[in-house]
Parts: structure tokens; C-alpha cells; sequence
């Protein structure tokens, strides 16, 4: 068995869960699949738009649907034996154990800071051993060695953790994928150590 064949194997029995499917949860859960995780729970309650196509892992035929199941059908192109379970939900404290709790890892992807410090809380409350990888400060252009990761215990943190007007400083493709595929790989790391 080749290294890639043994890393695949690993990974086909792993599960990650995805608690958004905006510009970091999409692009995180297509990392996932390509690289042979093989179930996913993908939780989001929104539907694709024309502005989010600008750094969202959907195509223009897909506006108007919920981004879960059209997220769903791209990664299935990708990789057809992939378990993608597909959640059209607000995700709240009385569902997030139901949706995330049988999860290797969880991947944080929340549009507002109020969200993202909810979910935190609670995740690290209730899943005290579980892997949390979280964005933040993802908006704007350049400076690429600003990004980083933050660890504390089972909680990590990848962007450059600075808060900005998004009015002022947009969210583009470059930097919010990069962000992304730190999540990712950290994911990846996490889970090839299990």
C-alpha cells in the first residue's frame, strides 16, 4: 500500500463536521472530500446568492437553492462514495450536539462574531476533547504572514484574528480560501493523529 493509499484509507472512515457552508465552510468541505475524508455533516441555514460567488464553492445555476444541498451535489462530483449529510438548519444549542457531536473534528464557518463565540463556548463546554477549528479575520487582500493558527487546548484559531468592517474591507476569494485550507489541513493533521 502506498503512502497515499494508506493516508486515503485513514481518512475514509473519519468524520468532519462543518457548522456553515459560506466562503470557509464550502471550500473547507471540498478540501475534505479531495483529500479522502469520507463523512462530512454540513450544517447552514442560508441559500446561495449571486455576491457569494465571488469566493463560495457554488456555480451561478445554483442561486436560490440552500447552499447545503448544492454544496452536497459539488462535493459528490467530486467523490460519489463520499457521506455528505446535508443539514438545512439554524444551528442552535438544542441541535449542535445532534449535528456535531459524533464528529472526529468540527470546523467552525459562522458568518458573525456572535455566532462564532456561542458556538465556541458551547462546543468547548460540552465536547471538551473535541477538536474545534475556527476562522476569524479572513477580510481583505495581502499579507498573506499574517495568517496564522492560535492553539489553546482543543480550540484553534486560523486567520489573522482581527476584526474589520467588511464594508470598508471586503471578503475576497484569495484570502478567505487561504484561511480555509489552513482550516483543512489542520483538520487533515488532527485526523491522520487519531
Amino acid at each position: 500500500m502506498t503512502v497515499i493509499q494508506n493516508i486515503t484509507s485513514h481518512l475514509s472512515v473519519k468524520k468532519a463536521g462543518v457548522a456553515g457552508a459560506g466562503g470557509l465552510g464550502s471550500n473547507v468541505a471540498a478540501a475534505l472530500v479531495r483529500s479522502g475524508v469520507g463523512h462530512l455533516v454540513i450544517a447552514d441555514y442560508d441559500t446561495v446568492t449571486e455576491s457569494n460567488l465571488n469566493r463560495q464553492f457554488f456555480f451561478e445555476d445554483q442561486v436560490g437553492r440552500p447552499k447545503v444541498e448544492a454544496l452536497r451535489e459539488n462535493l459528490l462530483r467530486i467523490n460519489s462514495r463520499a457521506d455528505v449529510e446535508a443539514r438545512s438548519c439554524k444551528i442552535t444549542t438544542r441541535n449542535a450536539a445532534s449535528l456535531f457531536g459524533s464528529c472526529d473534528v468540527v470546523i467552525e464557518a459562522l458568518d458573525s462574531a456572535k455566532e462564532k463565540k456561542w458556538f465556541a463556548e458551547w462546543m468547548i463546554a460540552h465536547f471538551p476533547f473535541k477538536p474545534l477549528i475556527m476562522g476569524s479575520g479572513i477580510a481583505g487582500y495581502g499579507s498573506p504572514e499574517t495568517l496564522r493558527v492560535q492553539r489553546s487546548g482543543n480550540l484553534y484559531i486560523c486567520g489573522d484574528q482581527k476584526e474589520t468592517d467588511e464594508k470598508l474591507v471586503p471578503l475576497l476569494a484569495p484570502r478567505v480560501i487561504m484561511v480555509a485550507m489552513m482550516q483543512a489541513n489542520l483538520a487533515l493533521e488532527l485526523l491522520l493523529k487519531k
